[in-house]
């Protein structure tokens, strides 16, 4: 669980509602269904029109990074590839076999196929880039899902306050329902704006750094499984590596 997202979860909303509370009003003038109901289903049809079926799935996968990130250890993963590189050396490329088979990360696992396959150091190099490459790109994809509703919801927030102020117009014959029919009206603006700049726009940028961070990592792992299929001395391998953190 990542506690810093769960944390500004709360702070954020409690700031908002504390101040509310603060200024004399009270939470139930905040609660309107038929507000949220216009902003998230307009934010979420427009998204899917916007998005391919493929990713709008991918995008729902990778909600859950945003409270429970994936492991991202650069010091493990060198651990791993010294003692990748101590094994070839004393047992050969062959040595690593069971290993890879126990290896439970799948791109982790590739590299060191193409590594006891005996691949050429330039070949695992290029063939590891193309998948970090394309992963990146359709995560990226994923993420500027959540990007795109953070730009919706606003817009879809105003539609709402619009269709709030048409309704308090047919009823100018009552004055008394004017003041708290406005009211509801901008609860609609808040949902939209609060959903983009509480929650959308910063998932969409966490999930981008989560996705930044794994790359890098990835790229850890292919430059020591390059330098294991060269060759190199574990203790150099070490030295190059650590420049990745």
């Amino acid at each position: 669980m990542d506690i810093l997202t769960l944390l500004g979860v709360i702070f954020a909303f409690a700031a908002i509602i504390g101040g509310n509370a603060l200024e004399g009003g009270h939470l139930d003038s905040l609660l309107q269904f038929t507000a949220f109901l216009i902003v998230f289903g307009g934010t979420l049809g427009a998204i899917m029109v916007q998005t391919p079926i493929k990713v709008f799935i991918h995008s729902i996968k990778l909600l859950r990074w945003i409270f429970i990130p994936p492991q991202l250890d650069p010091a493990t993963a060198l651990q791993k590839i010294v003692e990748w590189s101590q094994i070839a050396r004393k047992e050969g490329l062959l040595g690593l076999e069971n290993i890879s088979e126990e290896e439970n990360e799948p791109f982790t696992q590739k590299c060191l196929q193409l590594l006891i396959d005996g691949n050429e150091p330039e070949s695992i190099r290029s063939t590891m880039e193309v998948e970090i490459t394309t992963k990146e790109a359709f995560d990226i994809k994923g993420a500027k899902v959540y990007e795109g509703m953070g730009g919706y919801s606003p817009t879809i927030g105003i539609i709402g306050a619009v269709l709030g102020l048409i309704h308090v117009m047919n009823n100018l014959a009552d004055p008394s329902t004017l003041g708290p029919g406005i009211a509801v009206a901008f609860v609609a603006t808040i949902y939209g704006v609060g959903m983009a700049n509480l929650f959308l726009l910063p998932a969409a940028n966490k999930l981008k750094t989560l996705i930044s961070d794994r790359c890098h990592i990835q790229e850890m792992i292919v430059e020591g499984v390059v330098a294991i299929a060269e060759g190199e001395n574990h203790r150099n391998i070490e030295a190059k590596l650590r420049g990745y953190f």
